[in-house]
């Protein structure tokens, strides 16, 4: 509602006013009374504008409050964010035994029953398997389905640690995309490091089992005894299974490139009856 300033009409000067006398008691009080009740009008008056001015809900207010929510779910994370997320779902495996592939290797829990996805180089040839998970907890566990192919297996552990915390696996990958490995390179437990997708559709030549297609190319810092551990997009999401770095010496340790199953084909390895893995 506008306001009109009153202005005086000219420069004639009004005749004085007489000299104000006190107001009688009952005046006073009238004055007050109608002093509130202007009060109350303009609040009702406020109100019906917030009313109108919001569809004329009258849970609009409430819901104008300020309240928690959580943040979107396809926002980007941060390396620490992932790291924190996935941590848990990340196991250290002990192959032991003549023929062993690996002394030690990672492994991702992938499923609600404890269904661990590796690396089938890691647990080649074992006698025993050992999986230790995040909170110290340890349990014998055994190969489930394999594929020296894909270089994927699938393992069962005898026993799961009080709180089992799955990974979330799938996601496409994109060159550029940020990823996040986390594994347990050269027995250091727990290691993350970060880089982006550098390449698609990569084919790593091997001396035995064959060549291995559609492999994803990154440049996140990778080492013997991360293979089998997840490779993560910037949601969350395990988009890959390290298997291999590339390097044109013996020396075995990582310069730069790096590969991983895409989390389709690795859920898609199998031997036998042609089953998938149990994810």
């Amino acid at each position: 509602m506008e306001m009109e300033v009153l202005r005086p009409a000219g420069p004639e000067q009004a005749p004085p006013e007489p000299e104000p006398r006190p107001a009688p008691w009952w005046k006073a009080g009238l004055r007050r009374k109608l002093l509130t009740g202007a009060i109350a009008a303009w609040a009702v008056a406020i109100t019906a504008v917030v009313l109108l001015r919001d569809g004329g809900d009258p849970g609009a207010a409430a819901r104008a409050l300020p309240s928690a929510s959580p943040s979107a779910s396809d926002a980007p994370l941060t390396v620490p964010q992932v790291y924190q997320a996935l941590r848990p779902s990340v196991v250290l495996i002990k192959a032991t035994g003549s023929g062993a592939g690996a002394d030690t290797g990672t492994g991702v829990v992938a499923n609600a029953d404890g269904t661990i996805l590796t690396a089938f180089h890691v647990v080649e040839g074992s006698k025993s398997i050992t999986v230790a998970y995040a909170d110290g907890t340890e349990s014998p566990a055994e190969i489930v389905t394999s594929s020296a192919a894909q270089d994927i297996a699938t393992l069962k552990p005898a026993k799961l640690p009080e709180t089992l915390v799955p990974a979330v696996l799938g996601g496409g990958a994109g060159i550029g995309d940020d990823v996040v490995a986390i594994g347990n390179p050269l027995g250091l437990t727990a290691t993350t490091t970060s880089g982006v997708v550098s390449g698609l559709e990569r084919t790593l030549s091997r001396d035995r089992g064959g060549d291995i297609a559609g492999l994803i190319q990154f440049d996140a810092a990778v080492n013997p005894g991360s293979s089998g551990g997840p490779l993560i997009n910037d949601r969350g999401q395990v988009i890959g299974v390290v298997v291999a770095l590339a390097n044109p010496t013996d020396a075995g340790t990582f310069i730069g490139i790096g590969f991983a199953v895409p989390i389709g084909a690795a859920l898609g390895a199998g031997e036998g009856e042609g089953q998938n893995p149990p994810l």
